[in-house]
């Protein structure tokens, strides 16, 4: 008689080592991506229409929106570089995906990293190439004006040290 209950020597977001990913993995990382990429330009949307450029206007003492352009990277860097942020870009999010691909035995939370990293670079990469620079517009003081695709690489990239982390301890143990 089969039951509804899962078989708990099956793990199904944690293939065996060498196997590639799974539908499930390769759909969490689509689906994060696509809610990242729609949640950034439509919040990116919202701030161009609703805060005129470089004005600040104050959520928090500490917190504003304020609509800006930024045609670098992260803070300021390779300004007025459009092509090798473009190319740049491009090659790290093609890298990301082969090594998602690659990557056998993942810890669980590598679909969710790379999705964020993928959406949010894939977002600002978007914004490069249609506009020629990206909006950013959430200023938190003493720190550089960003947007949700910065939150969401940034997030990413703490996802994929856990997960080294946590595998090379794995390994250790």
């Amino acid at each position: 008689m089969s039951t509804l209950l899962p078989d708990p020597a099956v793990e199904p977001l944690r293939p065996s080592p060498g196997q590639s990913p799974d539908a499930l993995q390769w759909a969490a990382l689509v689906v994060i991506a696509v809610v990242t990429i729609v949640a950034d330009q439509v919040t990116k949307l919202i701030a161009r229409n609703s805060f005129r450029p470089n004005d600040p206007f104050e959520v928090l003492p500490f917190f504003h929106f304020t609509n800006t352009i930024n045609t670098g990277i992260a803070f300021g860097q390779f300004r007025d570089s459009q092509i090798i942020v473009i190319i740049g870009s491009a090659v790290a999010i093609v890298f990301m995906l082969i090594y998602f691909g690659r990557s056998g035995g993942r810890h669980s939370l590598l679909p969710v990293a790379i999705g964020l990293l993928f959406g949010g670079a894939a977002s600002n990469l978007f914004d490069r190439i249609t506009q020629g620079h990206v909006t950013d517009f959430l200023e938190i003081s003493r720190f550089p004006v960003f947007n949700l695709a910065d939150v969401a690489i940034t997030a990413g990239v703490i996802g994929i040290l856990i997960t080294l982390i946590s595998s090379g301890r794995a390994k250790v143990a």
